[in-house]
């Protein structure tokens, strides 16, 4: 891939291990990455496998002083985080620089919920997984486990919703109105048309 302006990734039923991969390799590269809705990614798997696999992993802790680490975080977005960070060599500079060029979100914040967002097919589930296998959605772990605000970005993640199907429905609107126009100006527009044609237009 050509690096290019930041990559926003709507991360939405992709398989957690396959996308962090495809990012990390990114990063890597020089891209920076922006991944939004880490709450709606899945893990291959049952809640309470998960369950029990994350509190084996809480179980790992220093002996002597726990608060030294390692930090067992609770938020998706933090989760997705820490895995893309162990697939980067994080001890070296240029692990360091990699993972500076990455942001993960719960919901679509701000800035980000008027940009196009893109997928990335090779770790979507609809693609990996074979039907009928159980899975995980991120945000229901992240919740057994002790994160507090899953009822507040559900919430906030409505109203975006609504405020989005309010600019779509503009948006159609004035695209239906624009061919509306365009048909009743054919006649007048058809020279207009063999011109720009012949321009490749």
């Amino acid at each position: 891939m050509v690096l290019e302006k930041p990559i926003l990734i709507d991360c939405r039923d992709h398989l957690h291990g396959r996308l962090c991969s495809v990012v990390a390799k990114e990063l890597l590269a020089g891209q920076k990455i922006i991944l939004v809705r880490c709450e709606e990614m899945v893990i291959s798997g049952s809640l309470v496998r998960n369950q029990t696999k994350y509190a084996q992993f809480r179980n790992k802790r220093m002996n002597t002083n726990p608060r030294r680490g390692p930090f067992h975080f609770k938020s998706p977005a933090r989760i997705v985080w820490r895995t893309i960070r162990g697939m980067v060599h994080q001890k070296s500079a240029r692990g360091q620089a990699a993972i500076g060029r990455l942001s993960t979100f719960e919901g679509i914040p701000h800035p980000y919920d008027k940009m196009k967002r893109k997928v990335i097919p090779a770790a979507l589930r609809v693609v990996r997984l074979k039907p009928g296998r159980k899975y995980t959605k991120m945000g229901d772990l992240a919740n057994n486990v002790g994160w507090k605000h899953k009822e507040l970005v559900d919430s906030l993640e409505d109203k975006r919703r609504a405020k989005s199907e309010v600019y779509f429905q503009r948006k159609k609107a004035t695209q239906a109105l624009k061919a509306k126009a365009e048909e009743a100006a054919a006649g007048d527009l058809t020279k207009v048309n063999e011109v720009l044609a012949a321009a490749g237009y």
